[in-house]
């Protein structure tokens, strides 16, 4: 209800949701919600060194997706060779390594239920994310600095889990590709808590109901 009441105050965005067991906060006390790449554990954010291993680790594991994906003769190959940032979703939705896309979905369920996988304490977050209209495989807003890829459109037809999950990722536009480019930004400008439309804080051994509202499997 909450969900439904907000969605129409925000008429003009489409929402996006988050699961965390836990909420991160900057040192403003601000819930902090970055890409992979750009965070450590807890509040923490990698130096300039670190990004820089990380980045090199992101271009070796690019470079060897194109090989595989032309081997193997996977659908797609052609805009797995042309887009990056379609390279980005496939490495960061199989974990390969850390990218500057953050993960979320546009299931409020799916979303709880990330939250709650393998958390036994009594607090659990939702966030929710304000985003433009999405169209396509990849939505590139100017106006709103942001990038919406749909997994299901630039991961390969052989892997299900993008559609039963309803993922997408986020990532800044234009993209971040290196350090040198990160710091012409600032670190705030880099979080994505700043597109949060609001915060649900609940407790998962309290929430779900086996039968009429069970968890979604998150493996």
């Amino acid at each position: 209800m909450k969900v439904a009441e907000l969605q129409f105050l925000n008429r003009d965005h489409v929402f996006m949701f988050r699961g965390q067991s836990s909420d991160y906060r900057t040192t403003k006390h601000n819930s902090m919600l970055k890409a992979s790449i750009f965070r450590n554990d807890g509040n923490r954010v990698p130096g300039n060194t670190a990004l820089e291993r990380r980045f090199k680790t992101l271009q070796k594991a690019e470079d060897l997706l194109i090989e595989r994906y032309a081997s193997e003769k996977f659908n797609g190959f052609e805009r797995v060779r042309r887009h990056r940032v379609i390279r980005w979703a496939i490495l960061q939705h199989y974990e390969v390594c850390p990218t500057p896309l953050l993960d979320v979905t546009s299931s409020l369920r799916i979303a709880a239920s990330f939250a709650t996988d393998g958390n036994d304490s009594e607090e659990a977050y939702i966030f929710a994310f304000g985003v433009p209209n999405i169209s396509g495989a990849v939505t590139a807003s100017s106006e709103a600095g942001l990038q919406i890829i749909r997994l299901s459109s630039a991961c390969p037809p052989d892997a299900v889990r993008p559609h039963i999950q309803e993922g997408y990722l986020l990532g800044e536009y234009p993209e971040i590709s290196d350090v040198r480019q990160k710091n012409h930004y600032g670190i705030w400008e880099m979080d994505f808590g700043r597109r949060l439309i609001a915060k649900f804080r609940f407790n998962p051994k309290s929430f779900w109901s086996s039968e009429n509202y069970p968890p979604a499997k998150t493996g």
